[in-house]
């Protein structure tokens, strides 16, 4: 079983964790979800910065910083859109960059949706967060 991160984000309606650990390391996913647990934003822009917002969220209920942040995985619905993703993940995330991958896919689970971020993070020993 994992062991799961509570992040104060709303309760998803599929079967997954927001977060969970082992060994020092967070794993996590995130999409353009809002505080009704609803798919939001209605471009590109929008759902990046409430899919960060979310990602930023994780790693505080982890005791982390985004400096903590080892790799991310970005899928997008268009990859003519990695020029306004980039901006906006330059907002989050100062050189050195974590180490990343960009994947253009041909739709999500959710067809609101245009955005998605899987994400490893390292927890700091003294802020290992308690299983519930």
């Amino acid at each position: 079983m994992p062991d799961i991160i509570e992040t104060g984000l709303p309760t998803p309606a599929q079967p997954f964790s927001w977060a969970t650990h082992a060994n020092g390391v967070m794993f996590t996913t995130h999409g353009p979800v809002d505080a009704d647990g609803k798919i939001a934003g209605a471009d590109i822009s929008a759902q990046t910065r409430l899919t960060l917002d979310n990602l930023a969220t994780t790693v505080a209920a982890a005791g982390s910083s985004l400096e903590d942040v080892l790799q991310v995985l970005i899928y997008m619905d268009c990859a003519q859109d990695m020029p306004v993703i980039d901006a906006i993940y330059r907002e989050y995330f100062y050189a050195p960059h974590p180490n990343r991958s960009s994947i253009a896919v041909k739709g999500f689970a959710h067809p609101d949706m245009l955005i998605e971020m899987v994400a490893y993070v390292r927890i700091p020993d003294q802020a290992e967060p308690a299983s519930p």
